[in-house]
């Protein structure tokens, strides 16, 4: 009863709010726990050291999310790479699975990916609010934002890195889905239902997310910056289904594999 009248006492706070067009940045840090699979049972302590180093820049990214009161675009912030790195950021995004840019429309549910794969560009088409939340009572302070706590079920996201390792186990490829727990943190002080990545329909914006090895957490938060804010929809690409685009990876991957263990298997 007591989660029900705070979250009444916010609504009312900012109707005065969501009656106005307004705008902002949220700046998230992503943190990502590196799983080896079958690989690091062959690889030393040190080996695995210096693979977590490499791949820190692109396992602990900073996305930004621009939005307004229906549109958002979610992307990396841009930064400088050390010299002779580009060989390897290509291959370093893949494996880490962060994807492209992401834009919602939150009237009209669009969901669009902007995303590389195997060297070709691809728009990946999904709707938004599509996710179960369970409200929680669970209350804490993410800076100056009271949150509050929410949890669904999530499919497992398609990346080379895990189908890899499926592989590896079944040496076939499953249809089905797999599903993960998310938590997620959001606050009715910012009056709009979106948050990172593909995560969204929270009475508020999401502040932290939490789900299998992987951390977002919102470090800064500008309402209504004095430059007005453009977000515009993607346009480059192929354009998929998330169904199309997951069965597009698998095959790819299950080609890769191939292809690696055919000299071995010569031998």
């Amino acid at each position: 009863m007591k989660n029900f009248f705070t979250l009444l006492f916010f609504s009312l706070l900012t109707s005065s709010i969501i009656a106005q067009d307004f705008q902002g940045k949220a700046y998230y840090k992503t943190k990502t726990t590196m799983d080896f699979g079958s690989w690091g049972d062959k690889m030393s302590a040190e080996r695995k050291k210096m693979m977590k180093e490499r791949m820190r820049p692109y396992l602990e990214p900073t996305f930004i999310l621009t939005f307004d009161r229906e549109k958002s675009i979610y992307k990396e912030e841009e930064r400088l790479d050390a010299p002779g790195s580009d060989g390897r950021r290509g291959w370093g995004k893949m494996m880490s699975g962060n994807g492209g840019p992401i834009f919602k429309n939150l009237k009209t549910k669009k969901f669009i990916q902007d995303s590389e794969f195997m060297g070709k560009k691809f728009l990946i088409t999904d709707s938004v609010n599509k996710l179960n939340w369970a409200l929680e009572k669970e209350q804490k302070m993410i800076g100056n934002y009271l949150c509050f706590k929410a949890t669904a079920e999530i499919p497992k996201k398609k990346t080379i890195s895990s189908e890899w390792r499926k592989l590896e186990k079944t040496d076939s490829i499953h249809s089905q889905n797999e599903y993960t727990k998310v938590n997620a943190w959001y606050s009715p002080q910012i009056p709009i239902a979106n948050g990172p990545a593909e995560f969204d329909g929270l009475p508020g914006l999401i502040l932290e997310l939490n789900y299998e090895k992987t951390v977002i957490l919102c470090t800064k938060v500008v309402m209504n910056p004095e430059k007005k804010i453009q977000i515009n929809e993607p346009k480059k690409g192929e354009v998929v289904s998330k169904n199309e685009y997951d069965k597009i990876v698998e095959v790819k991957v299950k080609e890769m594999r191939e292809m690696w263990r055919g000299p071995r298997s010569k031998r």
